[in-house]
């Protein structure tokens, strides 16, 4: 099949069968995001995704994990992605479970009962943008949820067996609030125990609409040191019934801090304060290809 736009999906579906059910992402309003600004969303056709099954399977694949793209393909309706499951395992009967972002928003649009189905179909995880902690941050960068929200649609998901992972962005509350930021990230984790927690770190790019908002001084970007600090405040905080996953990106410095929570905590938390020790004092932010700050 032919992908249109950027491919985008957590680290730990890296090894899982990608499979194209939109193009774009229904909501498309973050002020951070740019991956799908340029496309027009719209769902495929089931004919076009039999095809691609069709042919991966001639191929001799029969994968264990799928991960169904693009941007937010839990947000199609619970028939649709019920016929969508069908054939997936009609052609792949190894298919274990079946995994797709959603948002806060896709999940409380569907009753109980279609949670219970969709379980019951093969979804297992939903990767979900909670980006930030504090309520504020979360209306500015013009996300579709609110806490209370979250809440609600974590509970709703872990009723129905369904597996919570979830997205965050260090330096998302902008300069001087990490701290604050890790500490509400902490409570709420700390409350709905995600299975993975994957933070792709603030970056800046002038294509995004936070860019104005810079530039009229209505949002100050925190600086990596800051990013680093805040990660530290977060995982030390984490309390862990479960184990938890732990994946932090950055895409201006060259550190990646992941591993598995809580046994391999201290270690986690070593690598950062090497890595704060290094920036104190450069004050350097995170630019998409080096581009200056205005």
């Amino acid at each position: 099949m032919n992908y249109e736009g950027q491919i985008c999906r957590a680290p730990m579906e890296r090894a899982s069968f990608m499979l194209p059910v939109m193009v774009g992402c229904t909501y498309n309003r973050c002020k951070f995001c740019d991956l799908f600004k340029h496309l027009t969303y719209r769902e495929l056709p089931l004919k076009q995704i039999e095809e691609e099954l069709k042919r991966v399977q001639s191929a001799g694949g029969d994968p264990g994990k799928v991960f169904l793209g693009d941007g937010n393909a839990f947000s199609l309706s619970p028939d649709r992605l019920q016929e969508i499951l069908e054939m997936i395992h009609s052609y792949f009967p190894s298919c274990e479970a079946v995994n797709m972002d959603a948002t806060v928003t896709s999940i409380l649009s569907k009753s109980q009962e279609d949670l219970d189905r969709l379980y019951k179909a093969g979804v297992r995880h939903l990767y979900i943008g909670i980006e930030s902690g504090l309520d504020d941050v979360l209306t500015f960068m013009e996300k579709d949820h609110g806490l209370e929200e979250a809440y609600e649609a974590i509970r709703r998901l872990k009723k129905a067996g369904l597996i919570y992972d979830a997205h965050i962005m260090t330096g998302v509350a902008g300069h001087g609030r990490g701290r604050e930021n890790a500490e509400a990230l902490a409570e709420f984790f700390n409350r709905t125990q995600p299975r993975h927690i994957v933070n792709f770190s603030l970056f800046l790019h002038k294509d995004v609409s936070l860019y104005e908002e810079i530039k009229n001084g209505r949002f100050v970007p925190a600086d990596e040191l800051e990013n680093l600090q805040e990660e530290r405040r977060l995982l030390e905080l984490l309390e862990e019934v479960q184990e938890i996953r732990y994946d932090g990106l950055h895409d201006f410095l060259e550190i990646r801090v992941r591993g598995i929570l809580p046994r391999e905590k201290e270690k986690m938390l070593e690598k950062l304060d090497r890595a704060i020790a290094e920036e104190k004092g450069k004050g350097i932010e995170a630019w998409v290809e080096g581009m200056p700050v205005p």
